[in-house]
């Protein structure tokens, strides 16, 4: 069977999806916090069962015959680095075979604050005597489009990535990539760098914005300390702010760009572009 933690997020939800394409429900267990979340998983005969990252014990019953295991990262920042041990253990006494995880582009180089998290969650799989496989995702589109009513209303896309590049692709397309790994043989204790086959300043994503719009729409640059703030101005919480600012920060020093073509080698076909998304996106909003 093949287990899938953070089944009800949005990546997990779009595994999931994919999975069932060509798979039983049946083989399929759902990893979640709130069963009722989950009820739509269920009634498709999914296998749902409830373990938390923070409660190890939960996770050792959960894993009765799961041979595959699609480690998502948890979305505690902060608390991600033990809440993985906790699962990788649990993993290692139920005698999971592969443990696929969602890691970050370039983990082990990158200097983007994320990344601490993610090379020590790495380090445990290697250690941990269980077959791995690092899907190491970059940024999604879905962070630069989710929040673009402000931006439409303001005419402005503030940042701190300067001219720095994203090789960003759907989320969906990461999703999809997984899926394939997990139900393919030959990813045994690879490492795949995952990004969208072309990559974009934050000017270019305003002017792409402009033109699907016709309407001026500019890019603010500022600082690491102005942006930080006016998130939280904008009403992030503290850490969160950081960790935007950072990672905009970052990516202007190339830890979001890649050249690598992993992502469009697994999934067989093109990434979504982000004239593709930001089209989705406008239909929603506009």
């Amino acid at each position: 069977m093949i287990g899938i933690t953070g089944a009800t997020g949005q990546l997990g939800t779009l595994v999931i999806e994919d999975l069932l394409k060509t798979q039983s429900p049946a083989k399929i267990v759902a990893f979640v916090r709130d069963e009722a979340k989950a009820a739509h998983l269920k009634k498709r005969g999914v296998i749902v069962r409830v373990a938390d990252y923070n409660q190890p014990d939960t996770w050792k019953k959960a894993m009765t015959g799961v041979t595959k295991l699609l480690l998502i990262s948890s979305n505690e920042i902060g608390q991600r680095e033990a809440q993985h041990k906790n699962v990788i253990g649990a993993a290692r006494e139920a005698g999971v075979g592969h443990i696929f995880y969602t890691s970050l582009l370039k983990a082990d180089s990158s200097k983007l604050a994320l990344a601490d998290e993610h090379r020590a969650t790495e380090k445990a799989l290697r250690e941990s005597g269980i077959t791995y496989t690092f899907l190491r995702n970059g940024w999604y589109l879905e962070n630069h489009t989710e929040n673009l009513a402000h931006v439409l209303q303001t005419k402005i896309l503030h940042g701190a990535a300067k001219e720095g590049r994203f090789s960003s692709a759907s989320r969906k397309d990461f999703a999809e990539a997984a899926a394939k790994v997990l139900l393919q043989p030959g990813h045994e204790n690879k490492v795949y760098e995952l990004a969208g086959e072309t990559s974009f300043s934050l000017e270019e994503l305003v002017a792409e914005l402009s033109r699907q719009t016709n309407q001026k729409i500019v890019y603010m640059n500022h600082s690491f300390e102005d942006f930080k703030s006016a998130l939280i101005a904008a009403g992030l919480p503290e850490g969160f702010a950081y960790i935007l600012a950072d990672s905009d920060v970052k990516a202007s020093q190339g830890d979001l760009e890649s050249s690598s073509q992993d992502l469009k080698k697994i999934i067989g076909h093109s990434t979504t572009l982000l004239s593709e998304q930001l089209s989705k996106t406008l239909q929603k909003v506009l």
